[in-house]
């Protein structure tokens, strides 16, 4: 959580309870923050060189969100997921972010288009790397991802896969980051390649298809990792 934590950097002051939440919000989209993790607001205050009223705050935000989760004795942590629950989060996501992936193909634009690829061949470049920096790629695949909701030019659109991203984005990157099979086995570089050929075409179909696939497979890769305790386990 440090290393995280440090790589923000320290903030002004006007700004400094939204750019807490904001930058805390980041990372739990972007999965660099583990699921059970314990955050020290002391530590993250004396990282980020504010107060402790602005990391209170932005961590009362964020649990209200169901991102992090207050515990009795009034330390903080990213939630437990069980598998259930997970289940759930994947349903929903292939819904709602299958079709951004058809709108962002029938609606992008050559920025978009410039923006996605980009962010694919920097996962790409991790996927084929001698010594892959997985952080990096579990980067690389959140912006990847990002800039093709942001290409449905449907903001709202964005901001409920956002919800769904704070949520699942600790589970979801988990093992990319810990052990890198995933990122190894080379079905998220096929799939985000799909992705961006059908976008390039403006093939709304193809798109949807391949990013559903994207994320199933990494569905049954997390659920088979045995990560995540079945419904009413600890």
């Amino acid at each position: 959580m440090d290393g995280a934590i440090a790589r923000i950097g320290r903030m002004e002051r006007a700004t400094l309870g939204e750019r807490v939440y904001a930058e805390l919000r980041a990372l739990l989209i972007a999965g660099e923050l583990a699921p059970g993790e314990r955050l020290s607001l002391r530590r993250v205050a004396d990282q980020l060189g504010t107060s402790m009223m602005p990391v209170r705050e932005a961590v009362s935000r964020l649990a209200a969100d169901d991102a992090l989760e207050v515990l009795p004795n009034r330390s903080v942590r990213v939630p437990l997921m069980n598998a259930g629950q997970f289940r759930e989060l994947t349903r929903v996501r292939i819904a709602i972010e299958g079709f951004a992936a058809e709108e962002a193909a029938r609606l992008r634009g050559e920025a978009d288009l410039a923006a996605i690829a980009a962010h694919d061949a920097v996962f790409r470049a991790e996927a084929h790397a001698e010594n892959p920096d997985f952080e990096r790629a579990v980067r690389a695949n959140k912006d990847l991802h990002f800039a093709v909701y942001a290409a449905t030019q449907l903001p709202t659109l964005v901001s409920i896969i956002e919800g769904l991203w704070l949520r699942v984005g600790p589970v979801l990157n988990l093992d990319m980051r810990v052990s890198g099979q995933r990122l190894a086995e080379g079905t998220a570089e096929r799939h985000h390649a799909r992705l961006v050929a059908a976008i390039r075409e403006r093939n709304g179909p193809s798109a949807r298809a391949a990013l559903v696939a994207d994320i199933e497979e990494a569905a049954r890769f997390i659920a088979g990792s045995g990560r995540l305790p079945e419904e009413g386990r600890a």
